[in-house]
């Protein structure tokens, strides 16, 4: 979901000057090398944080305000009202976790405030200090663009910070979920089941779990061109 290659003449050949066969290494990890990467970021990872991010702040708020947000609290009409069925089909967004005071589900949701600053911040940086390649007065909010320098390299670090939160945050969901013996969704029909609570899920799983791997190889892309190829044996001796 997020592409890792740069803009045209990304990487341009070094210099004769600096071939010389007894300086190999200063011309493989030229300063000009290194700063000529860039993150680019994908439409897909766009428009999936276009809109997942309101529907995180939507969950967190509801789970943050129980009782208030739950039905027949007076903060439940009409920003909440679908979760009088939600609760119904997963008891951990219902009376259940209140009652038996039982943390999880406000634990779980307050780590949604850092993870969506993050990622507020990645579109931020991509919206801020991007260059649109192909020119334009005013590009459109889908237009190529490209980050570069140090406001790029930290977009792909945010990025990757944040999807790892994502996807360890759900996966915890959905294990602990496991190792209770389903005690909150074990009730349902497959097919709410499948509906209210594998498919939403599982969005969540496998968008981050994408970003987190093209986030990451993008990262290492970066710290690759920086530290050049290997060193020969002599080189290696020399640094012993």
């Amino acid at each position: 979901m997020v592409s890792t290659h740069g803009p045209p003449k990304e990487f341009p050949e070094p210099d004769d000057s600096t071939s010389n066969p007894a300086t190999p290494r200063k011309a493989s990890c030229s300063s000009k090398s290194v700063s000529n990467w860039t993150h680019i970021p994908a439409n897909p990872t766009l428009v999936w944080l276009l809109i997942s991010i309101p529907l995180v702040i939507w969950d967190t708020a509801y789970v943050l305000l129980r009782p208030l947000s739950m039905p027949g609290g007076s903060l439940h009409w009409p920003i909440w009202v679908p979760y009088e069925i939600y609760m119904r089909t997963d008891y951990v967004y219902g009376w259940k976790p209140i009652n038996e005071k039982n943390g999880f589900t406000s634990a779980q949701g307050s780590m949604n405030v850092p993870e969506t600053l993050l990622y507020a911040s990645y579109l931020y940086l991509v919206y801020t200090q991007s260059k649109v390649t192909g020119g334009g007065a005013k590009p459109g909010f889908f237009a190529h663009r490209y980050v570069d320098g140090w406001p790029g390299a930290m977009a792909a670090v945010i990025g990757f910070a944040a999807a790892i939160m994502t996807f360890s945050k759900t996966l915890l969901y959905g294990l602990n979920e496991a190792f209770s013996g389903w005690s909150n969704v074990g009730h349902n029909e497959w097919i709410n089941l499948l509906c209210f609570w594998i498919i939403p899920n599982g969005a969540w799983l496998v968008s981050s779990a994408l970003m987190s791997i093209a986030f990451g190889s993008e990262i290492l892309r970066a710290m690759s061109l920086a530290a050049g190829p290997p060193l020969s044996e002599e080189e290696s001796e020399k640094k012993l």
